[in-house]
């Protein structure tokens, strides 16, 4: 068959859960498929390539800094995006595999499914209610947007979710069960990870790390507070984030206010062809520590468990049950209490649990699902 994904990010050129998983799936698919891939044109990307078997097709030029305006996304770039998403109409797919965000690209891929009879999947990582709307965008501009994702997130032939948690929400939005095709989240290849876990028997006891985006709603305030307190029973603990985004130069001045710069360090992402680096850099930790009010799945927490280093959470963490059920959670007040216990104790990996969970998460999973969800369709 031939199969497009329509994301305005791309791994490894953009660096992100959701990204990571599509390039996975895509990478799988096409020693089975004809695979293309639409995105915006990051840097390093020309217009059209070859990466990984899948073929690449890019549309006006984009940074990770320009991704977001006043701290979410730009709704001009996905605006821009959505027009030059009109060139799909130049090759025949028998699937299209579309992200939901920035979700201003739905309407022209319904449009070309409904001229050629190709089938809409979309990937479905979070979705958002009214409420969350209003805080993202104001109760204005929510109020518009609300009504255009209702209408046209409900528009797909099918839904490829993340988690049992998204699955609920996508059934509370009125998806049907026949509409989806079952929850699936390929982050990695756990057998790399259990190696380089295997590796590190021995790691930094009074080390804490966090990856991802620089960004409002991971919360890297409420975890530098955290730190704040932690280091009055652990002085020297020492607490590393990896990260670009718009946030950075708040994060630096709140390390300053804090006057924590002793105990913490900033990173920059890790390219690509550095990723056993940043694995490394989590297998040698303590402690990851994940604060973000906003997460569909979080790939890095899965990941970091695989590598045996357990993962904390705030009891208001979104992050769902299967996910959850591995990690250290608490409350904001507990959390200091929690850390320093681990940071003190003689080992990390006793306060993992149900880490049997891993191997939903599994790519070599791949063909299988897909071959499910083609059934589905009627496709194969």
């Amino acid at each position: 068959m031939k199969i497009a994904f329509v994301s305005d990010v791309a791994y490894p050129w953009n660096i992100g859960g959701v990204a990571t998983m599509e390039e996975i799936e895509a990478t799988m698919l096409s020693k089975k498929h004809e695979v293309h891939f639409f995105s915006m044109r990051w840097p390093g990307m020309k217009n059209h390539f070859i990466y990984k078997g899948v073929q690449y097709h890019t549309y006006h030029n984009v940074t990770q800094e320009k991704l977001f305006s006043h701290g979410r996304r730009s709704i001009r770039k996905a605006i821009l995006f959505s027009i030059n998403m009109v060139r799909i109409f130049r090759y025949k797919f028998d699937v299209i595999e579309a992200n939901a965000f920035p979700y201003l690209h739905l309407p022209v891929l319904k449009l070309y499914c409904k001229i050629t009879g190709c089938k809409l999947i979309i990937d479905v990582a979070e979705v958002w209610d009214k409420k969350y709307w209003d805080e993202y965008l104001g109760k204005h501009l929510s109020s518009l947007a609300f009504l255009f994702v209702n209408f046209f997130f409900g528009s797909a032939d099918m839904y490829i979710i993340n988690s049992t948690i998204t699955e609920k929400k996508l059934r509370d939005f009125g998806i049907g069960e026949h509409r989806i095709g079952g929850v699936f989240a390929p982050v990695t290849d756990m057998e790399i990870l259990f190696k380089i876990r295997e590796k590190h028997h021995d790691y930094n006891k009074h080390k804490i790390v966090f990856s991802g985006r620089l960004i409002k709603e991971k919360r890297i305030d409420l975890m530098l507070k955290v730190i704040k307190k932690v280091t009055k029973s652990v002085p020297d603990v020492n607490a590393v984030i990896i990260g670009n985004g718009p946030e950075r130069a708040t994060i630096r001045k709140i390390i300053n206010e804090l006057g924590i710069k002793r105990n913490v360090q900033l990173k920059p992402f890790y390219s690509h062809s550095q990723k056993s680096e940043l694995y490394n850099e989590i297998a040698t930790s303590a402690i990851f520590l994940m604060m973000s009010e906003r997460e569909g799945l979080s790939i890095i927490t899965i990941e970091s468990i695989a590598l045996g280093t357990p993962v904390i959470l705030p009891d208001y963490s979104p992050i769902p049950k299967e996910v959850r059920d591995m990690c250290v959670v608490g409350t904001e007040e507990e959390l200091p209490g929690k850390i320093a216990e681990i940071l003190n104790g003689s080992s990390k990996r006793k306060y993992i649990k149900h880490d049997g969970n891993l191997s939903i998460f599994s790519a070599a999973r791949t063909h299988e699902f897909y071959s499910n969800v083609f059934g589905k369709l009627g496709l194969e």
